[in-house]
């Protein structure tokens, strides 16, 4: 029988997972739309003070949006992991953590935790740093099985 491969070492804690580049297109993007949207409300002539606000309105809402979607972050330390994702953050310690999927097809890492149930972790996704995702996955596998229950699960 042959050995088993190798895992990677884990990353020294406290150590941040987030999709970096999709973060980093929709923050441009969005202050991109709103510095456009604003020039556009201040250069048009015809706009009544009423209209202006409402265009500057509309492009902070649009931005805030963009902003929302660029929150998701993973934070590993010492005692846990805290999943940030669009509207809500959760703390969870080591040993809730059971086992961490990446699967082909899933738009986002899922954490199967100690009480049946599936986290989606949106700080890990695939989308357009695909190689950066597997890797942040392995990480955060590693880093459980090294601290929580997941150690005795393979």
């Amino acid at each position: 029988m042959s050995e088993p491969a190798a895992q990677p070492a884990p990353p020294a804690l406290p150590v941040t997972f987030r999709p970096t580049r999709t973060r980093a297109v929709l923050l441009s993007v969005g202050l991109a739309m709103f510095a456009t949207i604003t020039a556009i409300a201040v250069l048009l002539d015809r706009l009544s003070p009423g209209e202006r606000i409402s265009f500057v309105f509309i492009a902070v809402l649009l931005t805030s949006v963009l902003v929302l979607l660029s929150r998701p972050k993973v934070v590993a330390d010492e005692t846990g992991v805290t999943v940030v994702n669009l509207t809500t953050k959760r703390r969870l310690e080591w040993a809730q953590i059971l086992r961490v999927n990446l699967r082909p097809g899933d738009p986002w890492v899922f954490l199967d935790l100690s009480d049946g149930t599936s986290l989606p972790a949106l700080g890990i996704q695939p989308g357009v740093a695909k190689a950066q995702a597997i890797g942040d996955a392995r990480a955060l596998r590693a880093l459980a099985e090294a601290h929580g229950t997941g150690a005795n699960d393979h």
